[in-house]
């Protein structure tokens, strides 16, 4: 796993299918649902007739950390969901993650340090399991 300025990323020898499912399944085993899912690829074609790599942005969304956020600062919403995105990168595919915490701190609310470590950590949890090619239930090994 690799951080950047604002981010997380993993790569894995995943194909790109498997990679966007192992996303969704480690996801959810973290408490987040994908809200949304944007077909870069199949956008980019259709409105613009350019082509592009396969690519997919995933809008997940902690219903808790999400609820206990809002409570504190209404216009967090602005801020959610919490984007992640995969795509091809040679025989692989790349997984990467906002990092909730840098997202955070464009609200300059002190109290919402907790709830993004929080998803944080559970984003990050989720992409050590798509860096191991683990869906959620395989058994672990050759």
């Amino acid at each position: 796993m690799k951080s950047f300025e604002y981010g997380i990323r993993v790569e894995t020898s995943l194909p790109y299918e498997e990679a966007v499912q192992i996303t969704v399944d480690a996801l959810k085993a973290q408490g987040f649902g994908v809200l949304t899912e944007i077909d870069v690829k199949s956008t980019l074609k259709k409105k613009i007739d350019a082509d592009f790599k396969r690519y997919v942005i995933l809008g997940a969304c902690n219903p808790n950390l999400a609820h206990k956020g809002l409570q504190l600062e209404e216009s967090l919403g602005l801020l959610l969901p919490c984007n992640l995105i995969v795509y091809e990168e040679g025989d692989g595919s790349v997984v990467s993650a906002l990092d909730p915490g840098i997202m955070m701190t464009l609200t300059k609310n002190p109290e919402l340090k907790e709830i993004a470590e929080t998803a944080g950590e559970a984003i990050k949890s989720a992409l050590s399991l798509v860096e191991a090619g683990q869906a959620i239930g395989a058994p672990v090994g050759p």
